[in-house]
């Protein structure tokens, strides 16, 4: 499996993106899918994670309630929406595929498979 992650760019404070994972290789879906974010000079930190299953979803406190995960198993493709962006969510946002069918993980180390991130910019 390979992933690609995508839709990152400038925002301004208060306005919405929404991220796309698309996995090559085989179907993202089957295997629960994080995303991450990392600030620079700090480690990577969890954002939201959904179930292979897309049953079981999951999100930071820090975004609960402006971030939205969601799969199409059709596309092999996990979205992350971003709303009402704040510049301190500003960082580089990666997808990830936890191979392991224990339920929503939010360590990073529990994910084997990363995509190469997509710069979020928020500006004020």
């Amino acid at each position: 499996v390979q992933l690609q992650a995508s839709g990152g760019g400038p925002v301004q404070s208060g306005g919405s993106l929404r991220l796309s994972c698309v996995a090559s290789g085989r179907p993202s879906t089957r295997f629960g899918v994080g995303w991450f974010r990392q600030f620079p000079g700090k480690e990577r930190e969890y954002v939201a994670a959904i179930s292979g299953s897309g049953k079981t979803i999951d999100y930071a406190d820090a975004v609960k309630g402006r971030f939205t995960i969601s799969g199409d198993n059709d596309e092999n493709t996990v979205f992350l929406g971003m709303h009402d962006l704040k510049s301190e969510d500003t960082a580089i946002y990666y997808c990830a595929v936890d191979l392991q069918p224990l339920g929503i993980r939010t360590d990073p180390t529990a994910y084997s498979i990363w995509g190469q991130g997509t710069l979020v910019t928020v500006s004020s």
